[in-house]
């Protein structure tokens, strides 16, 4: 393959120093680190949709990754063979989608989105929670221990972008649910630009959240894809997809004319059951959904990344956003999930809770945590520190660990002292 002139050093500059070359790019190198970390593989045992372990063939956490960085390798095929842009010499990097769509979901929470909230609930008063910045967390801190020491994997300026979605920083935002990155990571806005006064420089049209390289807006779009039509079919599999909730859903919303199209579709496909089929032919459609086109910014004359950007066909755009709203109104606002939400919330409340007391409020708290946490949380004279802390290990659990820790603590007839947390 012919050396690649879309990126330069600048894309290529590790966050600190890396030991040693090999037959690898960077970005092999950071797809490489991620793919063989323990917060990717804990990926396997958190929840998608259904959580993780309800039956075999639901998504989870993991699978949805793996689906997304396919996904994203082909859209980077697509646009490499058919952009006029690009060319052999000149050509997207997929070993860094890739990287970039399998670190997408690291820093999620147990228990999904549910998990997601909450934890910012309770981190309110000392930064917040968000699964993006958690993510950014793990990739610049902790995903590799450097002589005992935790100093992330060492990321290139091009994926610590990549995932960088949301760019406000918490304290900038009234209020915030979601969409922001802690204040003390505004150190690595800082490097992704190299400049400390980059939103001034933002267009009219751009603001922090918006603004970002074409490999950022490829995975995001291969996420939208993924999850759209895959939350069809693992709803469909469940049973909450039907003729007859599809018929009632139309009924309840006003639809126009496409809308109608595609509920019509997708009511032939669950009657024949071509549900799997019929999603998997429009993941193709979606991906050449994907053009390129050349943008003008601050950012533009420094690097590739910025100087084009991803731009998706309104009809496909409109239709990922409508499978997105049956499954949110027919699957995610079930009884049944909305259920266990609430079961799944109070859980983690309630954990994270005892956790808060003991370490918070105790002189001489009990060794609820491992050993290296616990001497961690003991040493920490900051509250705010000490909450960042428990907050980081809970949300690095899986469901099901989350759950024998929870009975452990709570649950007079759960627990073993065989048992490790």
């Amino acid at each position: 393959m012919q050396p690649n002139q879309f990126y330069r050093d600048f894309d290529w500059r590790c966050l600190s120093s890396r030991k040693g070359k090999d037959y690898r790019t960077p970005f092999q190198r950071d797809r490489d680190r991620i793919i063989h970390s323990s917060a990717f593989r804990r990926l396997q045992a958190k929840t998608q949709v259904f959580m993780s372990g309800e039956y075999d063939f639901y998504r989870t956490r993991l699978t949805h990754s793996i689906e997304v960085a396919q996904i994203g390798r082909s859209i980077c095929n697509y646009l490499n063979q058919k952009s006029k842009h690009l060319s052999p010499d000149f050509r997207i990097d997929a070993d860094l989608v890739e990287a970039v769509c399998l670190a997408h979901d690291l820093g999620h929470p147990p228990f999904g989105h549910s998990g997601e909230h909450i934890l910012n609930d309770v981190m309110r008063s000392y930064g917040g929670f968000e699964g993006n910045a958690q993510t950014l967390y793990l990739l610049t801190e902790a995903l590799y221990d450097d002589h005992g020491v935790r100093s992330g994997m060492k990321p290139t300026r091009a994926l610590i972008d990549g995932v960088l979605k949301y760019k406000s920083l918490y304290s900038e935002l009234d209020n915030p649910d979601n969409h922001f990155i802690y204040d003390h990571q505004e150190r690595y806005l800082k490097f992704v630009f190299n400049r400390s006064d980059w939103a001034k420089q933002l267009g009219s049209k751009e603001t922090p959240n918006t603004f970002r390289s074409v490999e950022c807006q490829i995975m995001d779009w291969a996420d939208d894809t993924a999850y759209s039509l895959n939350d069809i079919i693992d709803g469909y599999r469940a049973g909450f997809i039907n003729r007859r909730s599809l018929e009632r859903w139309g009924s309840d919303n006003n639809l126009d004319k496409d809308e109608r199209e595609w509920l019509e579709q997708l009511i032939i496909a669950v009657v024949g059951n071509e549900v799997e089929r019929t999603f998997s032919r429009k993941i193709g459609i979606f991906i050449s959904a994907a053009q390129l086109k050349v943008r003008k910014n601050f950012m533009s004359e420094q690097t590739n990344r910025y100087r084009f950007g991803l731009r998706i066909r309104d009809s496909a755009f409109r239709e990922a956003h409508f499978y997105k709203q049956i499954a949110a109104d027919i699957v995610f606002a079930s009884p049944q999930l909305e259920q266990l939400r609430w079961k799944w919330s109070n859980k983690l409340r309630a954990f994270f809770s005892g956790l808060e007391d003991n370490y918070q409020l105790v002189d001489k708290p009990l060794k609820l945590l491992p050993e290296v946490i616990h001497r961690k949380l003991q040493a920490e004279q900051q509250p705010a520190q000490k909450m960042r802390i428990i907050c980081d290990h809970v949300a690095g659990m899986t469901d099901g660990f989350l759950i024998r820790a929870y009975k452990r603590m709570f649950d007079p007839e759960s627990g073993s002292i065989v048992d490790l947390i």
